[in-house]
């Protein structure tokens, strides 16, 4: 399905387009997305949905929309001159954004823990085909959790699960060889947000990996300033 992919953080507005088709705002009458919403967010998501073969849906036709000097709903993040505080990076997705890595040494993986916020190992699952939102695939209760960095405890199974939600075109990446398999993820924490940036395939035979893993515990990251030092449990 399209859905998944358009949902994913294309574009800030995409939720937002989505929703006002699918969960209208209703008065006396159906209130439309405006025709320049559709046409910033097709812009950006198009691609994305190219690259795994979808078209830019009939359904979605932009020019089928008003313009915006008529009642619609209308891009939050169009650049508004007069409120530049509003204005959203468009995020830049890419065909190959999370696509699986092999780790060439123990070394090149103990750098890339160091260089990341978090580190986690967790097991995926696609879920049958009618299964109702926008998840395809589900998370195991068991996370392994081997660099929280700035996220509490409690807070990584469920932002791993919004994650999860949100990032449609990684995911796809991530799992394209098997519908269920065990990930090492590695990436960054914006807010509530994870976004992942370097994904390895947990496979039982690569002792790559699991060496990594060991050593990690009484490994010492060298810091970007002055040579320091600190303890990777952090």
């Amino acid at each position: 399905s399209w859905l998944p992919l358009l949902a994913r953080e294309c574009h800030p507005d995409a939720r937002m387009f989505l929703c006002s088709l699918f969960a209208p705002i209703c008065l006396d009458r159906f209130i439309s997305p405006c025709r320049s919403l559709c046409e910033e967010v097709r812009g950006s998501c198009a691609p994305i949905m190219a690259c795994y073969g979808f078209p830019w849906p009939e359904i979605l036709r932009c020019h089928q929309f008003p313009s915006d000097t008529l009642m619609c709903i209308p891009s939050v993040t169009s650049g508004n001159a007069t409120h530049p505080d509003r204005r959203k990076a468009v995020p830049r997705a890419s065909c190959r954004d999370c696509e699986l890595e092999e780790p060439a040494s123990v070394k090149e993986v103990l750098d890339a823990f160091c260089a990341h916020d978090f580190v986690v190992k967790v097991r995926l699952s696609r879920l049958n085909g009618s299964s109702a939102g926008l998840a395809q695939f589900t998370l195991d209760p068991r996370v392994e959790v081997l660099k929280h960095g700035p996220l509490l405890g409690a807070q990584v199974h469920d932002r791993l699960r919004l994650w999860l939600e949100r990032d449609a075109t990684c995911v796809r990446n991530m799992t394209r060889r098997s519908p269920a398999g065990s990930y090492l993820v590695l990436g960054s924490a914006h807010g509530e947000r994870l976004v992942v940036l370097k994904a390895y395939s947990w496979q039982k035979r690569d002792r790559t990996l699991a060496a990594a893993a060991r050593k990690w515990k009484r490994h010492r990251c060298r810091g970007p300033r002055e040579g320091r030092e600190w303890h990777a449990g952090h």
